[in-house]
């Protein structure tokens, strides 16, 4: 797999575990705030895939689990191996994915290769193209969404919150559309200076509160993050 960086521990991207988080190259949208531009366009060396299963298996005992996020990491045609791999040497596996692959998806959760699958919802299914600035296939993504509610897999679903994109409107959509889904995580954007395009500006605090609780009509936990 094209993996151009590591964070050799991580006590927030796996809840409850201590893990390492894998970064992959590339990805399939354009969502303008995106923050993680430089892997989005490849603009970093590959690591060589060798010398993190070397770390990780002398990481065995301190590590428990292994958080494969992007770019987007379905894009990686090894991606099925490296996790076979992974699991061999005892890791729990969480997955980050933008849900646009449902067939690898589906795989991986039928076959149960992940622990935890968190999957990124960019706004109501109806302004899909808009927020992402991609052609994406939105039927693509809704049988992602339906194959994590509906197989026996922790999984959280997580919306980064943009003045520009987001507004009670699509709110009171993305609520409908996500009826199923057992959880929601709205993460408060930061713009860092790498984002996609600049320009974009997080929901405050108020704003953000009375979205969770339009969204918690049809979604039983549904929690800010980054508001703290």
């Amino acid at each position: 797999m094209k993996i151009s960086g590591v964070e050799k521990l991580s006590l927030v991207d796996y809840p409850g575990r201590m893990c390492a988080t894998l970064f992959t190259s590339g990805c399939n949208l354009r969502c303008p705030y995106c923050h993680n531009s430089g892997l989005v366009f490849n603009k970093y060396d590959a690591i060589d895939n060798e010398e993190i299963f070397e770390f990780l298996e002398m990481r065995k005992g301190m590590l428990d689990a292994v958080c494969i996020s992007g770019g987007e990491p379905t894009l990686q045609k090894d991606l099925v191996d490296f996790i076979t791999r992974l699991k061999v040497m005892g890791y729990k596996v969480k997955l980050d994915t933008n849900g646009t692959n449902p067939l690898i998806v589906t795989y991986l959760i039928g076959f149960k290769m992940i622990d935890y699958i968190a999957m990124d919802i960019k706004n109501c299914w109806d302004k899909y193209p808009e927020t992402t600035d991609s052609n994406v296939c939105v039927p693509d993504v809704q049988q992602s969404f339906l194959a994590i509610i509906g197989n026996d897999v922790n999984y959280e679903f997580r919306t980064t919150l943009i003045s520009e994109f987001h507004d009670e409107e699509s709110i009171r959509k993305m609520g409908q559309d996500l009826k199923g889904a057992q959880a929601l995580v709205l993460q408060k954007f930061v713009d860092n200076g790498t984002c996609i395009k600049s320009g974009y500006h997080a929901v405050p605090y108020e704003t953000a509160e009375k979205y969770r609780r339009i969204l918690r009509e049809t979604i039983p936990l549904v929690v800010l993050r980054g508001y703290n």
